[in-house]
């Protein structure tokens, strides 16, 4: 069974093909995505992508899923993760009430719920208000952070708290250090090439030009997308016998052995996921496991 993990960061299985726009391990490929699959068609039984798809506009997402299907092989399986959109709203609305009823805890869960639904997509800077949210000298609902977003919360906090330090211990620099910094400017061209279009078009427009730059770095979410939007963008794209998933079903031979949608242990990765897949070609014996 040949398998591909499309936009697999860290999160990938030896024995698959492993592409993501920048290397993040040994043998994963490093490819601009948006610029299509690198690969023959027809050429993968199991096609799989985990929190990639919302990160394309809603157009050049179904290019995208046109380029997956264009790779599987007939009956080949397409496996889809995504925010979870109705999970967020519908975890939003209970937030909301509690937190208007002063319910402990609430109101922090209340303003990470709403970080969860906008920040992604409005966010102007690396790591957004989620990453403040990250940094706070004593965060109260972890348990809730954990139930969300899973073994990342955990790592997210540590992450923030180490910069949280950071922040507040690092020095003034010296005036060696700030020499070598001019020194730096002038010797890289690229580095020159910002200093001029800062003075050129000024602090203000820079700044928008700064912004502009992140929004099309792929971070942000540009789409979001509940059952029945991504079902349909499935049927769309040309998928059949499109089915929603748990984390551990799968049209999939063998799926939770290659553990990338649960933990060793069985604990879900990201819980916050709607799972979704489909096939290039209903196929009479395949069954749903």
């Amino acid at each position: 069974m040949k398998c591909l993990n499309l936009g697999c960061g860290s999160r990938f299985h030896p024995d698959w093909t492993n592409i993501d726009f920048v290397s993040t391990g040994e043998g994963v490929i490093a490819h601009n995505l948006t610029q299509g699959i690198p690969l023959p068609d027809s050429s993968f039984d199991v096609v799989y992508h985990s929190h990639v798809l919302e990160h394309f506009s809603k157009t050049a997402a179904i290019d995208f899923l046109q380029e997956c299907y264009r790779v599987l092989k007939p009956e080949g399986v397409l496996r889809v993760a995504v925010p979870d959109l109705e999970q967020i709203t519908k975890t939003y609305l209970i937030a909301l009430d509690k937190a208007s009823q002063q319910e402990k805890n609430w109101q922090e869960n209340y303003d990470w719920i709403l970080l969860e639904m906008y920040d992604q997509t409005v966010r102007n800077f690396s790591g957004g208000e989620m990453r403040k949210f990250f940094c706070r000298d004593n965060i109260t609902n972890q348990d809730f952070l954990w139930q969300r977003c899973g073994i990342e919360a955990k790592k997210l906090i540590e992450l923030g708290q180490k910069l949280n330090k950071q922040s507040n211990s690092i020095p003034q620099p010296t005036f060696k250090q700030n020499m070598r910094e001019i020194y730096r400017l002038f010797r890289f061209p690229g580095n020159l090439k910002e200093l001029c279009l800062k003075m050129l078009l000024g602090e203000k427009d820079y700044q928008n030009l700064q912004i502009g730059r992140f929004r099309q770095s792929g971070e942000i979410h540009q789409w979001m997308y509940d059952r029945y939007s991504l079902s349909k963008i499935l049927q769309q794209c040309g998928f059949q016998a499109i089915v929603q998933r748990s984390a551990t079903e799968s049209y999939i031979k063998d799926w939770s052995s290659f553990n990338l949608d649960t933990e060793p242990d069985g604990k879900l990765y990201k819980p916050d996921s709607l799972y979704m897949e489909g096939l290039k070609k209903a196929g009479k014996s395949i069954t749903h496991r």
